[in-house]
């Protein structure tokens, strides 16, 4: 079997499984937030009945962090919502913005001083393994397409919709059909020019928008394990952009020091894909002859090289999301900015409030900065970056006051992960995908740039994102 099959077939409680197989499966953890966790509540509600509790209150995880900076009311009714069932449920894992007063009328909330001192996280797919939610050999659900980040980990991990969240949160349990497993092979070790946005958006240009669609998206080789474990999580996030069900990495030490230093939960189980496993589809890459790559409007498959697209000019820069707001994304893209000024303006948001503190403590190089050092803030900051609060911002669009929204019919460059007409605010603004590095060094020329222009040299980030 693969990995994904080994997973399934386990929490299925069978020895084996195979591709098209229904089966119902155990569910070991089940997120929600802001959106979508008001819908799934009310589901709950009325078919488990007014006085139903959830099925077990230290597996449901609720991390507010779509619509926060905000002052549209109805964004504050939906934390009021999650309030009011997390007092009521007894849920364990609650992360409240506590900054947020959701009585209407209320206006913009004033953001976290500090982000150290705030229960508040950030966006859900990066608060899930800080916070201790994602363990090899588990089933995490979540209310969200993007959930599929988790498979990093080694886990199923996979989105799913309010009436399928409901259920789960009155049973813990979910029905799958065991998805077909193509497999992505990277070889040699990443080069200094590219990150692994470079890598999905390679696989997606090559099999199309909906070529994985309802099938697992397993990348393997050395080229993989070469790569930060957050790097790995870029990939597996953007799965779901070529309708993929689930994405998933082998498990190694980076995986598990990380996770034996977070876990809330003290057993996992590790598997591995059997010799001779079947896969729909494979596919393999040498990591030396690939280029950074950008996904053109207003499609996640529509790849071009950076090289190539040095004619288009840019209006703004965007570097943040689940995707591309990790602290060695920052790292990367600081890196390339130290010392230099932009040349339009660049929105840098933090994916959570640990990233937006170790931007703060860490130097270029991932470490603790020494007296008269730069941190990672402070280099953005000098470079002419407008910096804000953790939070999946202007990534989907939200209201009209969302920061970094586009709001008129301009050019991003971003490392968000979707550039669907209207993904980012104004239907007619055209959203370039790239990686932290090539929107780094787009943000200098005010053009779709290489970043071999800007780097040549390995960018070390030493422990960020780790301890």
């Amino acid at each position: 079997m693969t990995l994904t099959e080994k997973i399934l077939a386990a929490h299925a409680g069978q020895s084996e499984v195979k591709p098209g197989d229904n089966v119902w499966v155990d569910v070991d953890v089940l997120m929600t937030h802001d959106v979508c966790g008001p819908g799934t509540i009310g589901i709950f509600k009325k078919e488990f009945g007014p006085d139903a509790k959830v099925w077990d209150n230290t597996r449901i995880p609720i991390i507010p962090d779509h619509y926060i900076f905000t002052a549209d009311d109805k964004c504050h009714r939906n934390i009021q919502i999650l309030r009011d069932f997390v007092l009521e449920q007894g849920i364990k894992y609650y992360y409240d913005p506590d900054f947020m007063d959701t009585k209407a009328g209320s206006g913009m909330p004033n953001p976290y001083r500090d982000p150290t001192k705030t229960n508040y996280k950030g966006v859900c797919h990066k608060a899930l393994p800080e916070e201790g939610h994602c363990r090899p050999g588990e089933i995490l659900l979540g209310t969200d397409s993007h959930t599929c980040t988790a498979g990093a980990f080694g886990q199923f991990a996979t989105g799913v919709g309010n009436t399928d969240a409901a259920f789960t949160m009155g049973t813990g349990k979910t029905w799958l059909k065991v998805p077909p497993t193509m497999k992505f092979v990277f070889h040699g070790e990443i080069p200094p020019y590219l990150t692994a946005k470079d890598l999905i958006l390679a696989v997606i240009g090559q099999i199309g928008f909906a070529g994985a669609t309802y099938k697992a998206m397993y990348f393997a080789g050395e080229g993989i394990n070469s790569l930060t474990l957050e790097d790995r999580m870029t990939l597996t996030n953007m799965a779901i952009e070529a309708g993929g069900k689930n994405g998933i990495c082998d498990v190694d030490e980076k995986t598990l020091n990380y996770v034996k230093a977070r876990s809330n939960r003290p057993d996992w189980t590790i598997y591995t894909e059997d010799e001779g496993a079947e896969y729909d589809y494979e596919f393999a890459w040498d990591l030396n002859t690939l280029e950074p790559l950008v996904a053109k409007p207003h499609s996640p498959d529509n790849k071009a090289l950076a090289r190539e697209c040095s004619d288009v000019k840019l209006d703004r820069a965007y570097i943040g999301s689940c995707t591309g707001g990790k602290i060695t994304d920052m790292i990367f893209a600081a890196n390339i900015l130290s010392g230099n000024t932009v040349k339009i303006p660049t929105f840098v948001v933090p994916g959570s409030t640990e990233v937006h503190a170790d931007m703060l403590r860490l130097n270029l190089k991932g470490e603790a900065k020494a007296d008269g050092e730069k941190s990672v803030y402070e280099t953005l900051e000098d470079a002419g970056c407008l910096i804000g609060a953790a939070s999946c911002a202007a990534c989907l669009g939200g209201p009209q006051d969302t920061f970094g929204r586009l709001n008129s019919p301009i050019n991003c460059i971003s490392t968000t992960n979707r550039n669907f007409p209207g993904r980012m605010g104004h239907k007619e603004a055209g959203v370039y995908l790239a990686s932290p590095l090539t929107a780094a060094a787009s943000a200098l020329t005010g053009k779709v740039t290489d970043p071999r222009e800007f780097v040549s040299e390995p960018i070390i980030t030493g422990t960020a994102g780790v301890l």
